[in-house]
C-alpha cells in the first residue's frame, strides 16, 4: 500500500516541494522515516500515530516507511506532521487518493488530533502558487498570513479528524476568504513624534535626508543628548511600506518566527533594536538551522544600534556585506542562504569613555589613548559605509524649556514622502528604489554636477582624503538634499551640505 503526498520546505525565504511517500506493508510493526530528517522530523512518527488514535482512525501495526523526496535536503520542522498523517491514511483507503491531487499539505499535529501552527506559510504559499499548485492545506493559526496570497485556494481545517471528513466528502470547508492590502494598510504607528524632541535641528535635519534617500546614519553625543529618540522617531518619517516590501518582510518574519499570527502581514516599516550584547549569529544569522539574524529582520526598515562600540567587533564587521550588497549570506553544513537585507543603519554612540570629548559644556576626563581605543572599535570600513555621521550636543535649559511647538513628524514626513515619489519615477524599471541603492552608472547619470559643484567636490575630496566609497555616498546624499528641495540638479549648496555630514571624519577619527 502506497500513497504520495505534497508538502512544501524551506531553503531561506524561498519554498521548494516535498513528495511525503508513505509505504506500508506486513511485518513486524515499525515506523521509518528517511530522506534526511532533522530531530523533528523523525520524532513525528509519535505525534502522528497518536493524533490519528485519538481522532478515531486507524493506524495499522506494520512495517511503515515514510520518505521525503528529494532524499538529498535536509527536511526541518513538524510541518511534515500532516502531510505524513494524510499519507498514512491514504495509503490504507480511509481517504480516496484521487482528491489529493495537486493539493499541498502543513502543519503539526498534537497528540489529540488538533492541528497547531507552524513558522514559513507566507513564503511556502508564494511558491506553491508561483509553481501553480492551485488548493493548499494549512493551520487554521496561520490563517491571517495566508489571506493575502490569492490565486490559490486554502482551507484551514482546525483538527485531522475535520480535514478527513472534508476529504471524504462527509463536510464542507468555506475556502479562506482573500484580503486586499488597501484593507489593511496603515500608516507607521510610531511611539516617538519629532515635535517631542526639544532643539536638535541639526540632528533632525539629518534624519530626515536619511529618511528621504535611503541612507545610512550614525549619531555621535554624549550621553542623554537625545540620539536614542530621534533614532526612534525615524519610522514615524519614513514612506508607507507597498504590497511587494510587505510581503518581503513577512516572509522573513514568518521564517524567523517573530510574525505576529493575529495581523499575518507585517504593515509597519521594521525597526529592530538587538542589545549590544547580540551575537554575529543573532544579528547576521544562523544557528544548526541558517535563521535569519537581525539585519534580515530589518529588511525595508532600520535597524538601529545603541552605543556602537559595545557591539562586538566581529558583529559590526558582518554588517559590511549587507549594508554595500542588501543581502546576506550565511553559511552552514547542510546550506547556504542568501537573505535579503536592505535596511537603513541608524547608529549611535559616545565620543569617548566618558561620552564628554567635544562637549560644550562638559569636561572630558579621558586621555588621548582612551579615546583613540574606543573609537577604533568601530572599523574605518564600516564608517566608510555610513552615509552621514553627525554631532549630536547636549540641548540647554532654554531649549527645553521652549514654548514654541516643535515641527511634526507628520509635516517632515510628507517632505519624505514626495523625494521617494520623485526616486520612484526616476528609477522605474530598474531594482533601485531610493538614493542609497544607487550603483555607480545611476550615479553618473543621475547625479550630474555643475562647476561650482565640481570644484567644491574636488576640493573636498582632497582635503577630508576620502576614499571611492566617501565619495559616492556623499553624492548619493546631494541627491536626496536636491530631491527634498525639488531640484532635479545636484547644485554646489546641496554637496556642501551634505560634505559637512563626513566632516566628523577629521574630529573623531583622525588620529
Amino acid at each position: 500500500m502506497l500513497a504520495r503526498i505534497l508538502s512544501y520546505g524551506l531553503n531561506g525565504i524561498e519554498g521548494y516541494p516535498v513528495f511525503v511517500e508513505v509505504d506500508i506493508v506486513n511485518g513486524l510493526p515499525s515506523f521509518e522515516t528517511v530522506g534526511l530528517p532533522d530531530a523533528a522530523v523523525k520524532e513525528s512518527k509519535d505525534r502522528v500515530r497518536s493524533a490519528i488514535r485519538n481522532s478515531g482512525l486507524e493506524i495499522l501495526p506494520a512495517r511503515i516507511t515514510v520518505n521525503l523526496a528529494p532524499a538529498d535536503t535536509k527536511k526541518e520542522g513538524s510541518l511534515y506532521d500532516l502531510p505524513i498523517a494524510i499519507g498514512l491514511l491514504a495509503a490504507t483507503d480511509q481517504i480516496p487518493k484521487t482528491i489529493l491531487k495537486d493539493t499541498l499539505f502543513i502543519g503539526e499535529l498534537s497528540l489529540n488530533g488538533d492541528i497547531q501552527p507552524v513558522q514559513g506559510v507566507m513564503p511556502i504559499a508564494i511558491s506553491a502558487r508561483s509553481a501553480g499548485y492551485k488548493r493548499l492545506i494549512i493551520p487554521k493559526g496561520n490563517s491571517a498570513e495566508a489571506q493575502y496570497i490569492d490565486e490559490i485556494e486554502t482551507y484551514t481545517p482546525a483538527s485531522l479528524q475535520e480535514l478527513v471528513r472534508f476529504l471524504r466528502g462527509d463536510i464542507e470547508l468555506t475556502p479562506l476568504e482573500h484580503k486586499q492590502w488597501a484593507d489593511i494598510h496603515s500608516l507607521n504607528a510610531a511611539t516617538v513624534d519629532f515635535a517631542q524632541i526639544k532643539g536638535q535641528k541639526a540632528a533632525k535635519r539629518a534624519a530626515e535626508i536619511a529618511a528621504a534617500g535611503g541612507h545610512n546614519l550614525l549619531m555621535v553625543g554624549p550621553p542623554g543628548s537625545g540620539k536614542t529618540m530621534i533614532a526612534r522617531a525615524i519610522p514615524s518619517i519614513l514612506p508607507d511600506l507597498t504590497f511587494a516590501e510587505a510581503l518581503e518582510v513577512t516572509k522573513i518574519h514568518s521564517i524567523a518566527g517573530i510574525l505576529d499570527g493575529a495581523s499575518g502581514i507585517v504593515t509597519e516599516r521594521p525597526f529592530r533594536a538587538p542589545h549590544h550584547t547580540a551575537s554575529v549569529a543573532a544579528l547576521s544569522g544562523g544557528g544548526t538551522k541558517a535563521k535569519p539574524g537581525e539585519v534580515s529582520a530589518a529588511h525595508n526598515g532600520v535597524l538601529f544600534l545603541d552605543e556602537l562600540p559595545e557591539y562586538p567587533r566581529t558583529a559590526l564587521e558582518a554588517l559590511r556585506q549587507p549594508l554595500e550588497d542588501g543581502v546576506i549570506t550565511v553559511s552552514r553544513v547542510y546550506s547556504t542562504i542568501a537573505y535579503p537585507a536592505r535596511f537603513m543603519l541608524v547608529a549611535s554612540m559616545n565620543p569617548c569613555p566618558c561620552g564628554n570629548y567635544g562637549s560644550r559644556d562638559k569636561e572630558c576626563r579621558c586621555t588621548l589613548g582612551q579615546i583613540q581605543k574606543y573609537l577604533s572599535k568601530v572599523s574605518g570600513p564600516l564608517l566608510d559605509r555610513i552615509d552621514l555621521q553627525i554631532e549630536v550636543d547636549s540641548i540647554t535649559f532654554s531649549e527645553i524649556r521652549r514654548i514654541e511647538n516643535e515641527e511634526s513628524s507628520e509635516a517632515m514626513r510628507k517632505r519624505v514622502q514626495k523625494a521617494r515619489e520623485i526616486q520612484s519615477k526616476r528609477f522605474v524599471g530598474t531594482k533601485c528604489y531610493c538614493n542609497a541603492q544607487m550603483d555607480s552608472k545611476m550615479i553618473l547619470k543621475y547625479c550630474l554636477l555643475d562647476k561650482a559643484a565640481e570644484d567644491l567636490m574636488k576640493n573636498a575630496f582632497a582635503s577630508l582624503k576620502m576614499s571611492a566609497r566617501a565619495y559616492n555616498r556623499i553624492l548619493k546624499v546631494a541627491r536626496s538634499i536636491a530631491d527634498l528641495a525639488g531640484k532635479e540638479q545636484v547644485m554646489a549648496e546641496h554637496i556642501a551640505e551634505a560634505i559637512q555630514y563626513r566632516s566628523m571624519d577629521r574630529k573623531y577619527w583622525s588620529y
